[in-house]
């Protein structure tokens, strides 16, 4: 079985899980490189920055529920529909991967992981399981879970981050099609980080002088630690290398998956 590949994705806005652009076009092609060149996955993994928590939790529902966690958009997108099967054996793999986890399935899949793999995975086949970020936690120790998670790999599992390099609400800039210079800025410093696979500068992200504004709170940026950790030393293919509404970065990585064309 070869090694599947990990990702880290920029969610964005609520509202791609309805747009057709290069954006959403690149996250088909993911998806769809996946199934050609690894097959289909017995089941993802993910790490979405809506389900913050205080201590890890993984869900076991056979059934998990798709959660409409966002407020004031169009009732078109409450009417998207993206609702996968749980994967029990994945549960108990990452209750034996990380012994400190519990079962918690008071939560369910969140728009930021049916925003994004809505375009991945647009059948909903492969079964879904959601492994909270830890909130109490410091960020190397987020990488640390990533790598304790790493072997899943190997057992034909794929695993997802969703967050934002740059996520910063309170500064939007709704006429804005880019980002602000301090959001290109901190994009541009972690991405060059992430590409030389400088890690340590990744994990110590707050050293920055912009990180206060591109990352008030920790959320949107863990996930990508916790891909980090589980693809330790390998390059990342940069995909969807944007900012937009000034203070939002959607740029992801991919790592152990290379790409033609699209996303930089």
């Amino acid at each position: 079985m070869k090694k599947m590949p990990v990702f880290f994705a920029g969610h964005g806005s609520p509202m791609i899980a309805l747009e057709r652009n290069e954006l959403t076009r690149t996250f088909n092609e993911i998806g769809k490189k996946v199934m050609d060149a690894f097959g289909r996955p017995r089941a993802i993994l993910s790490l979405s920055a809506h389900w913050y928590t205080r201590g890890s939790h993984v869900e076991s529902s056979p059934s998990p529920r798709q959660i409409y966690d966002m407020y004031g958009f169009p009732k078109e997108l409450y009417e998207v529909k993206y609702e996968p099967k749980g994967f029990r054996p994945l549960t108990e793999r990452v209750l034996s991967l990380l012994p400190f986890a519990d079962v918690n399935d008071d939560w369910g899949i969140d728009h930021g992981s049916w925003t994004v793999l809505t375009h991945m995975f647009p059948d909903a086949s492969i079964p879904v399981v959601q492994l909270s970020i830890d909130g109490k936690i410091s960020p190397k120790a987020s990488y640390e879970i990533g790598k304790a998670l790493s072997p899943l790999r190997e057992e034909g599992y794929l695993i997802f981050g969703s967050g934002n390099i740059v996520h910063n609400l309170y500064k939007v800039e709704w006429e804005n099609k880019g980002g602000s210079p301090a959001a290109d800025r901190f994009d541009a410093y972690i991405t060059d980080a992430v590409s030389r696979r400088d890690d340590e500068k990744v994990i110590h992200y707050e050293d920055h002088d912009d990180a206060a504004y591109a990352a008030p709170t920790a959320d949107h940026f863990l996930p990508l630690l916790y891909t980090l950790g589980a693809s330790e030393g390998e390059a990342p293919f940069v995909f969807n290398r944007v900012r937009n509404l000034g203070s939002i970065s959607m740029t992801g990585y991919a790592f152990g998956l290379s790409l033609s064309k699209g996303g930089n």
